[in-house]
């Protein structure tokens, strides 16, 4: 069905009904931590699966809470003269919120999901019916212009974002405006573009259900709404970044060939971010044969930008093809119409030699040095979330490192990150390990191998003594030359900085 099929949305216009919606939805503990505790967790996780069965089960009883559920979240109607005692239902119908369902019960035209914000602010996430649960859940196939609700990748671009005070934002592509609802909690100036009318007006009802300030919201695709003189401080997307034959589906498929619509947002974001300021994407990249990926993603950074790319998956065309399809429920469908569709997906790959799809996060970050820091890598392991003040410590150490040569890192003084430990693996008796490990259990999560002085160096790193001084001590313990060991260990120290496992005292 077209767009037209799609239900009408609430206004946006009446602050009053919205506000004391708002009212009603805190009173009854309509929360993140309410729901929680009424479903219990595994419901509570299932909900993310897109299986609402246990949360069906977990609400049969009377209570308001257990009501908003299932009109809100479940999409169930319930009877008008039991609603009317939680919420102001003739407002709530007047202004689109709810609607008449035969004689005595009433309905949700939209989906409301509530959000835990990042400072444990009650915010709620408005989206199309059908959404608020596991994303798309196929719907795709049906409605061009459907928005999408809370998902795994809007989760994840939230919590990489740096937090900190900022004059003006700018989220792009901005669906439900969950993005937006973060950056308003911390910027002067939100805006927020999508080349989707509908997705505009539900970010205007996010915000005000969640009680934020109103961002000025612009129609077009990414960057287009936006004056060339307009910069910021924050720019955030998660675009439509879906590498495929066409562009059947608004949230997801961006309309250009292969991952151009990712490398040109990328490509054009340096001229608007403002000196130090932040941008951060999620993205797909093609794998294409003959080439390094980290080379491909290499040329998309803006000149006068550090970035930092982190490929956190890879599938083969063929896994990710079925990805998308099942998205869309194309899997559901006629078999012959499903098997055209692959075939499309497939000769789409063949024709420009991609072999897979790598998917991550790019955060790029405006600097006036003359060589920019440019870091590509893959980490497909588990990290502690949030993680935006990873990203901002990354680029931090990024500064010292670049104003500190070798002699500079010896005069130094250096600290012992948090919860890092040091695993050591050898043969039973052996005098020495074979291999000697330090792992961080914050953050990234990374673990790096180091030599016996590597490791007793970090080990007596507590910012008392320069990095110079240390080598000196530990030349004398073990009978090495001094000169010798102060030349072939900055490298070392400057790794073990670079990775977060040493911090400048």
């Amino acid at each position: 069905m077209s767009n037209a099929s799609l239900s009408p949305l609430p206004s946006a216009d009446r602050p009053d009904v919205t506000a004391r919606l708002r009212d009603a939805l805190l009173g009854a503990s309509f929360t993140a931590d309410g729901l929680l505790e009424l479903l219990g967790a595994p419901a509570y996780a299932a909900l993310s699966r897109s299986e609402t069965v246990p949360a069906l089960r977990a609400t049969r009883g009377d209570t308001p809470l257990e009501l908003l559920v299932r009109l809100f979240l479940l999409q169930q109607p319930v009877p008008r003269a039991r609603v009317a005692d939680v919420l102001p239902v003739d407002a709530c119908l007047e202004s689109g919120w709810l609607d008449r369902v035969g004689d005595d019960e009433v309905a949700a035209t939209v989906d409301v999901r509530p959000y835990g914000g990042s400072d444990g602010e009650d915010w709620f996430i408005v989206s199309d019916l059908g959404c608020a649960v596991g994303g798309a859940g196929g719907i795709g196939r049906h409605a061009r212009g459907v928005v999408l609700g809370v998902g795994g990748a809007s989760t994840t671009l939230a919590s990489l974002t740096v937090r900190t005070p900022v004059s003006a934002a700018l989220d792009l592509g901005t669906g439900s405006g969950i993005q937006a609802l973060h950056a308003a909690a911390h910027a002067t100036r939100v805006t927020a573009t999508d080349v989707n009318p509908r997705a505009l007006h539900i970010t205007a009802l996010t915000l005000a259900l969640s009680g934020a300030p109103a961002a000025d919201l612009r129609e077009g695709s990414l960057y287009a709404p936006v004056a060339d003189d307009e910069t910021y401080d924050l720019i955030v997307s998660n675009p439509p970044f879906v590498i495929s034959p066409g562009a059947r589906l608004t949230y997801r498929d961006g309309g250009m060939s292969g991952d151009d619509l990712c490398r040109s947002l990328v490509q054009q974001t340096g001229e608007r971010l403002n000196e130090g300021g932040f941008a951060h994407f999620l993205a797909n990249w093609q794998h294409v044969e003959g080439e390094d990926w980290t080379d491909r993603l290499r040329s998309w950074v803006p000149r006068g930008c550090d970035a930092w790319i982190v490929q956190r998956e890879v599938q083969d065309v063929t896994q990710y093809a079925e990805l998308w399809l099942r998205d869309a429920g194309d899997h559901r469908g006629d078999p012959a119409d499903y098997q055209a569709r692959y075939d499309a997906w497939l000769d789409e790959f063949e024709a420009r030699k991609v072999r897979a799809v790598g998917f991550g996060w790019i955060t790029l970050r405006r600097t006036a040095a003359a060589e920019p820091s440019v870091v590509a890598e893959e980490w497909p392991h588990p990290v502690e979330q949030p993680l935006g003040e990873t990203v901002r410590a990354h680029f931090d150490r990024v500064d010292y490192l670049r104003s500190h040569d070798d002699a500079a890192l010896l005069e130094a003084h250096f600290t012992l990150a948090g919860e890092v430990v040091q695993e050591q693996v050898g043969l039973p008796g052996a005098e020495d390990p074979e291999h000697v490990v330090l792992r961080q259990n914050r953050g990234m999560r990374r673990a790096t191998r180091v030599d016996t002085v590597g490791a007793g160096f970090a080990g007596v790193c507590d910012g008392t003594m320069s990095a110079g001084r240390i080598l000196d001590a530990i030349a004398q313990l073990v009978g090495e030359d001094p000169v010798a060991l102060r030349d072939r260990t900055p490298a070392q120290i400057r790794l073990l900085v670079e990775q977060g496992f040493l911090e400048p005292a």
